[in-house]
């Protein structure tokens, strides 16, 4: 993986395991239009790899994304945060999907996310009748970046 942008690959790794926000995921149609969907993540280091990491996903397998996915693997994707100082990463790198017949990569987003596994949501989306996949992106490069010091005063005012 190659890591650019103002921040070490230490804060990148420490950004993408402390932020909730979701993984703006951007692939091809089979018809090569743009899509971009957003889902829940959470960050696989790999211990043999050194500093390397993963983005592992959870959806439903009939979900369009699954589809494109499968067509062609190339993806784009950003994790950033909502209100000023912007802070985040972005990157490329390619997506493989397996299946989950377990909804184990599920329920570790559920938890992560702070919706449980009794919640309405969780219990519909655990359904033993639905099938789930999870989706790992590989990136290529990452970019990682903090406007904190250019936009340390521009806090959203209420």
């Amino acid at each position: 993986m190659h890591v650019r942008g103002s921040l070490s690959q230490s804060s990148i790794t420490s950004f993408l395991e402390e932020t909730t926000a979701p993984v703006r995921v951007a692939c091809r149609t089979p018809q090569d239009n743009l899509w971009m969907c957003s889902l829940w993540y959470r960050l696989e280091a790999d211990a043999t790899a050194g500093d390397d990491w993963t983005l592992q996903c959870a959806t439903s397998a009939q979900a369009d994304i699954v589809s494109f996915l499968e067509s062609d693997p190339g993806v784009a994707f950003e994790i950033s945060t909502n209100e000023p100082p912007y802070t985040g990463v972005r990157g490329r790198g390619s997506a493989t999907i397996e299946p989950d017949p377990e909804k184990e990569t599920l329920q570790m987003l559920l938890e992560r996310y702070q919706v449980g596994t009794e919640s309405d949501l969780a219990r519909n989306l655990l359904r033993e009748e639905r099938d789930e996949v999870t989706i790992t992106i590989e990136p290529a490069v990452v970019y990682g970046w903090d406007f904190s010091d250019r936009m340390g005063d521009a806090r959203k005012r209420t």
